[in-house]
């Protein structure tokens, strides 16, 4: 019984895999050949969960739309889909300034430890900053720090009322592999995170730490494709205290330059594997979700 149950999660995964890649595959033979892209790589936007270490040229302006799924937990339906509009302007040399606003749809039903919910409301707002302190054009490689802080009111997860509020610290790293044809890129993440509900004036704080890897590959002169593997521990307490949770994500990405001025990145990742804490579990579907996706179109003007 459970090996006939493993083949079924599995048919089910290989083919959300397949659906992707046959999305990406559709969107390639679509997009117009006379799109053409500059040598070498611009890393500001080609990953999907992930960040480059390229922050544009001063005085670039740019619109972007990030839209992101969560679904499945431990048990249930649980469906979590964000919206966020987001404005980025690069007023210095190596220093890129991003604002956005964030809404949120939640719908959730018989999932353990998270009460019935099916709604939409603004949810946030965020503000990005990075500064890029090696070019990998003049270095071994690029290297850029970045510190996004938000502000909610409902809780992402839950979809509970609140205050909300969180900082995610990222360390990139990036290095073109073969020159114009292949790019790899390392991200170390810290995100500690502050939340007081308003049902019951609970109050609850939390650490994430995690690396996460990506290669992407030219396979035209407008479209890369490749994958991201994220790995994550949660901890309870915003100085990583007690253990709660650890998984891993892995999934494709793609890029396509759809014109001079905009842009589009697709990514799904699953979690591969995962352990809450005091548990033999093969995944953490408390802490985390099963699968993840994100959409990003963004534009210069």
């Amino acid at each position: 019984m459970a090996n006939a149950v493993e083949a079924v999660v599995v048919s089910g995964m290989r083919a959300r895999a397949n659906s992707f890649w046959t999305i990406a595959a559709c969107t390639v033979a679509l997009l117009p050949a006379c799109v053409s892209a500059e040598e070498g790589f611009d890393t500001e936007h080609i990953f999907g969960f992930m960040i480059g270490t390229d922050v544009g040229n001063p005085g670039e302006r740019e619109f972007q739309s990030q839209t992101t799924g969560r679904f499945g937990k431990g048990g249930g339906t649980y469906r979590a889909i964000e919206k966020e509009v987001e404005i980025e302007i690069v007023p210095l040399p190596n220093f890129r300034i991003e604002v956005g606003g964030t809404a949120s749809l939640h719908d959730i039903t018989g999932v353990p430890d998270i009460d019935d919910r099916r709604q939409f409301n603004f949810q946030g707002a965020s503000l990005d900053l990075r500064y890029r302190l090696l070019d990998r054009e003049r270095a071994p490689f690029g290297l850029t720090v970045a510190a996004e802080l938000h502000g909610d009111r409902i809780d992402e997860t839950s979809g509970a009322k609140g205050r909300m509020y969180g900082t995610e610290f990222t360390l990139a790293f990036d290095r073109e592999l073969i020159p114009n044809f292949a790019i790899g890129a390392l991200n170390l993440i810290y995100q500690p995170e502050w939340a007081r509900f308003e049902v019951g004036g609970l109050s609850e704080k939390s650490s994430t730490i995690g690396a996460a890897l990506a290669g992407l590959v030219r396979v035209r002169p407008d479209v890369l494709l490749g994958g991201e593997l994220r790995y994550f521990r949660q901890y309870e307490g915003i100085g990583l205290g007690e253990f709660s949770g650890q998984a891993l994500f892995v999934g494709p990405t793609a890029y396509f330059q759809l014109s001079e001025r905009s842009r589009l990145t697709l990514s799904w990742s699953m979690q591969a594997w995962g352990r809450p804490a005091g548990s033999g579990a093969n995944l953490d579907l408390v802490n985390f979700e099963r699968h993840q996706a994100r959409m990003v179109f963004g534009v210069n003007f």
